[in-house]
């Protein structure tokens, strides 16, 4: 059974502070050219998304430096539903058991695309971030980010001044280590525990991140 679980690119999509916008602008028309052309312009972190190693660490790896087959996981879901606005996960959060190679952090957040709650997500603490790393494993969420996004309210949300963010440690912890990191999953309500989870980037040379069609298998 295949789950899509990624976020549709278009005009309207959230994007991380400061980064490109996603636009669509039609290049040829059936009107005036006899043919469909569209425009495509966005980041390489944009809409569902894959992050190399050197997106945050200066000597770090590319995306196709990665085998193919590095970017089919063998995924573990971790129910994260019933955390807070900036609230982050901690290492009590993760599980007891290993297993798998990517940890897939469940928050709902999802349901917030578009608006501008999605920038006040759960996110992973330093500590959880290198369990993971120090665990082999991988790490996706459905938010826009692992670590807490700035935005000028932040801070204000919880209430505690000290959730303002402060540098990319769970992006260090991963990264820094040859882990990938794919962020801002959606739909994964209904999935099972342990499922595989295709997440192809685009062939894109030197690329420090890339959109990805994020498809989990699973037997139902």
């Amino acid at each position: 059974m295949y789950h899509d679980c990624t976020q549709v690119l278009d005009s309207d999509a959230t994007t991380y502070p400061d980064d490109p916008p996603v636009e669509l602008a039609p290049h040829t028309t059936f009107e005036k050219d006899g043919y469909r052309v569209t425009e495509l312009g966005f980041g390489t972190h944009s809409g569902t998304h894959i992050d190399a190693p050197s997106h945050t660490e200066p000597d770090g790896r590319t995306l196709d430096s990665f085998p193919i087959e590095t970017f089919v996981f063998d995924a573990v879901l971790v129910d994260c539903r019933g955390k807070a606005a900036r609230e982050p996960i901690d290492r009590t959060d993760l599980p007891k058991s290993t297993g798998g190679d990517l940890l897939v952090f469940h928050t709902g957040w999802d349901a917030h695309w578009g608006t501008d709650a999605y920038f006040d997500h759960p996110y992973l603490s330093a500590e959880a971030a290198r369990w993971c790393a120090d665990n082999g494993y991988h790490v996706a969420i459905d938010a826009l980010n692992v670590d807490p996004t700035p935005t000028e309210g932040a801070g204000d949300v919880s209430g505690n001044a000290k959730d303002k963010p402060e540098g990319v440690p769970a992006h260090h912890a991963l990264l820094g280590t040859d882990h990938l990191i794919v962020e801002n999953l959606t739909n994964l309500d209904g999935l099972p525990e342990q499922f595989t989870l295709d997440a192809f980037p685009l062939s894109v040379s030197d690329a420090d991140g890339s959109p990805v069609r994020a498809v989990a298998e699973f037997q139902p």
